[in-house]
């Protein structure tokens, strides 16, 4: 069986069965998404691609304080793209879209992704969490994209997803005014759709994930990818998605059992 070479510099990887946990850990400079941490979350693609499963992203956890971290620590999902580095990109470096071509590989992920927010969601890192199918959060969540401040575009989906995700005032509000999102407001926007204490994230993630795992895992790939199909592609794709679905085993073993619960 396959599993994911875990050996890397800038993720931390953990796996089961039905998930695969991503933890960003650049924690010297905020998590901050560097050339490295792309090539490894292309790594992490290419093997869901091939062994789709649920896909947990989440940053650095708080941690409380102790003997040798007297003041703990704060939980950071990713202060955005490293600016040391996108201070020295040039125009072929921006048309590679290195951050828009990864982010559109993990909206793209077979199974659905559910991102894990705390602390600075910021530029790159927030549109990181705006290609996932599912966002949670705690109160200490800050949500925004800085870029225009900085002199640029926030060119990884932030100009037509957050749009999608909070529609076009607040989206406007984000990207032209430089408006940052707590937690609560990230919830209030729909941005997220629960908010957890920072301790009981990852349990709150996992409790999705199950949720998800529950369902038909072939159902539950063939809707993500109808959902995303353009408006014209419909119903004819709904059509034969269903077509699809009707002759699979697990359609008639879950409508059986169904019915075998109904008579009880």
């Amino acid at each position: 069986v396959e599993s994911l070479d875990s050996e890397f510099q800038t993720l931390k990887v953990s796996e089961t069965d039905d998930r695969l946990w991503v933890r960003l850990h650049r924690p010297e400079v905020r998590n901050a998404i560097d050339q490295a941490m792309v090539d490894e979350l292309h790594a992490v693609c290419d093997y869901l691609e091939r062994n789709p499963k649920i896909l947990i992203l989440a940053g650095t956890a708080s941690q409380a304080p102790s003997a040798a971290n007297p003041k703990g620590s704060k939980g950071i999902f990713a202060s955005g793209a490293d600016i040391s580095q996108l201070r020295e990109r040039r125009r072929d470096d921006a048309l590679a879209g290195i951050n828009s071509g990864i982010f559109d590989r993990v909206a793209k992920l077979p199974m659905p992704v559910i991102a894990a927010l705390d602390g600075f969601a910021l530029g790159g890192g927030a549109e990181l969490a705006y290609a996932a199918d599912f966002r949670i959060g705690t109160e200490e969540l800050r949500m925004g994209n800085p870029e225009t401040n900085l002199g640029i575009v926030a060119a990884a989906g932030a100009t037509w997803r957050l749009k999608e995700l909070v529609g076009e005032p607040m989206a406007k509000e984000i990207l032209l005014a430089g408006k940052v999102l707590t937690g609560q407001q990230c919830l209030d926007a729909g941005l997220i759709t629960e908010m957890h204490p920072a301790s009981e994230l990852d349990a709150a993630a996992e409790a999705l994930a199950d949720r998800i795992a529950a369902q038909d895992p072939l159902a539950v790939r063939i809707t993500k990818s109808v959902f995303h199909a353009p408006r014209e592609a419909h119903p004819v794709i709904d059509t034969l998605a269903q077509g699809m679905l009707f002759e699979s085993q697990a359609k008639f073993d879950r409508m059986q059992a169904f019915l075998d619960r109904k008579k009880k």
